[in-house]
């Protein structure tokens, strides 16, 4: 029977809570464990699909075709597992099933309540599917004391007593601050979260406490005594240079010696950590540097692009270079030239986005690229822009455009897509029809052209990726832009939907778009290939600088 950690959070949101989970999820897994991580956030959207990418970050797309939560992409890097559609769950899915199960009489004219109807339901999600695994890592979003978090506290201190004595541990992360006028690390801010847990019903078994120094043995015997948990239970939760380096140190702090014991697992087996070793000394110790340029309209949080930045960085571990990303904001280009911007850097990267604004400044970074023969990646509308660069200058389309930008004037080479194959199912979507779940979304497969640089970067003609996009480059016009040198490397199996383009090597030294997302797929371990090889070509590109 799987064994369920509770990984709750205090003091001050942001802390890291996906971080250690996903961390502590390798740990288990280094010690031959199988592991599963699910978030569950307290907020009242289906889910995060139709949030500004600046006020949440970025939407972490599964296999399944779920948009969710970008931790469950921390959970994938780190353990290596595809995450499914039922590892996150949000209060307005809940809140929305319970209201169908309602209206069509599943509870015999109950009243429904939060106990026991919504908190049934938070359980029965937690326990659901968890057969083949040993632990099940549960990661409550928000901070405690947060009012909508309160069902999902009530609903795990219920599986406290639910489960097998012995089969729930509950992790509480804090801030313990140093006030700089005292010249202390205040325990009182971690003392007055653990009372807040105290009071909703759960005792923490382990506190895991960030700070930006050591904290004193007295700190910890303090936090210990006043927590009511045991000395060994207290583990320090330093900043470290890199995220990669969190499994080690918390190994090294002894996190996962103490979840093992909490549920009486003593010995336990020991972890084979030498795949993180050699990740963190590739990232510490770099035989060179290239400069990526990424060009983007959501780069006033970094988290809007969490997956691509993690994915150049894997590019440079694979590569044994250290990546530095040079963020620039694509209107900019609207208005000056973007050589100054552009002219010494090793690559440029144009990501995927919505809506019109910022996208004539991505064309513009596309034109340089292909002209400066600099290293280019475009990804989803990063790819179209490309392609909008090649119909205008290349192709003779003066006015190309996308139907996303200006529906009345213009020839829209990329257009909105109404219907499209997931297999043998044909999927339609209504042109004006609700924004959320709406898009192609999931892992399609595809092949690609024989011969072509993108098959040889994977080492296969076929190749699966996750999409997420509701726009498309209009097949119609490939004969026109292959005439004009754009390669279509990659066509959906059914031959109508464009999924890779490329100039021949002969033409461009490295210029590729993808209609996917492949940053959902790289991981520290295994990095994606198209990124390895993006980072390569900047390196090569550096050396000609």
């Amino acid at each position: 029977m799987a064994r369920y950690v509770f990984i709750t959070g205090g003091v001050v949101s942001s802390l890291g809570k996906g971080i250690a989970s996903a961390a502590l999820g390798a740990l288990l897994q280094a010690r031959g464990y199988r592991v599963r991580l699910r978030k569950l956030d307290p907020y009242l959207n289906v889910d995060p699909g139709t949030m500004s990418p600046t006020q949440h970050g970025e939407v972490f797309v599964t296999d399944d075709g779920a948009e969710t939560d970008l931790d469950l992409g921390h959970y994938e890097r780190f353990t290596g597992r595809s995450a499914v559609q039922s590892d996150n769950i949000t209060t307005g899915r809940i809140y929305k099933d319970i209201i169908d199960k309602e209206r069509r009489g599943d509870y015999l004219g109950a009243t429904v309540q939060v106990i026991p109807h919504v908190t049934n339901e938070i359980k029965n999600f937690v326990l659901e599917g968890n057969e083949d695994y040993d632990f099940v890592l549960c990661e409550i979003g928000g901070t405690v004391g947060d009012i909508e978090a309160m069902p999902f506290i009530e609903a795990i201190r219920q599986l406290g007593n639910d489960l097998p004595r012995g089969n729930a541990v509950y992790v509480h992360l804090t801030l313990m601050p140093w006030i700089a006028a005292a010249g202390e690390l205040k325990t009182k801010p971690t003392q007055h979260s653990v009372k807040e847990l105290q009071a909703m019903g759960i005792a923490p078994d382990i506190l895991l406490v960030r700070a930006d120094r050591e904290i004193p043995a007295e700190e910890r015997r303090k936090l210990s005594q006043f927590c009511n948990v045991r000395p060994s239970a207290v583990i320090q939760a330093l900043d470290v240079p890199s995220i990669y380096d969190v499994p080690i140190a918390y190994h090294k702090e002894g996190l996962d010696t103490e979840v093992l014991a909490a549920f009486g697992i003593d010995p336990a087996p020991k972890p084979r950590m030498d795949a993180w070793e050699t990740v963190s000394e590739r990232i510490h110790n770099p035989e060179g540097e290239v400069t990526i340029a990424i060009v983007g309209k959501y780069t006033g949080l970094k988290d809007a692009y969490k997956s691509l930045i993690e994915a150049l960085y894997h590019g440079g571990i694979a590569n044994r270079v250290r990546v530095k990303l040079e963020w620039i904001e694509s209107e900019i280009f609207e208005k000056e030239d973007p050589s100054p911007w552009l002219e010494k850097v090793n690559g440029i990267l144009v990501p995927g986005g919505f809506g019109e604004r910022g996208a004539e400044g991505k064309i513009k970074a596309a034109q340089f690229a292909r002209e400066r023969k600099v290293p280019y990646f475009g990804i989803c509308y990063g790819m179209q822009m490309a392609v909008l660069d090649a119909a205008r200058n290349l192709a003779g389309i003066s006015d190309a455009d996308s139907s996303e930008f200006d529906r009345s004037s213009g020839t829209h080479v990329v257009g909105i897509m109404t219907e499209w194959l997931k297999g043998n199912q044909l999927e339609k979507r209504a042109e004006n029809g609700d924004l959320g779940g709406t898009m192609r979304l999931g892992a399609y497969p595809h092949p690609l052209k024989s011969g072509s640089l993108i098959s040889g970067i994977y080492g296969s003609e076929q190749v699966s990726e996750r999409h997420r996009h509701r726009y498309e480059v209009n097949i119609a016009f490939k004969d026109q832009l292959e005439a004009a040198g754009l390669v279509f490397s990659g066509v959906s199996p059914d031959g109508l939907l464009p999924e890779t383009i490329e100039y021949p090597l002969d033409v461009h030294p490295w210029f590729i778009g993808v209609q996917y997302h492949p940053e959902l797929k790289s991981r520290p371990l295994e990095p994606h290939p198209l990124f390895a090889s993006f980072i390569e070509a900047a390196l090569e590109q550096s050396r000609l600088v």
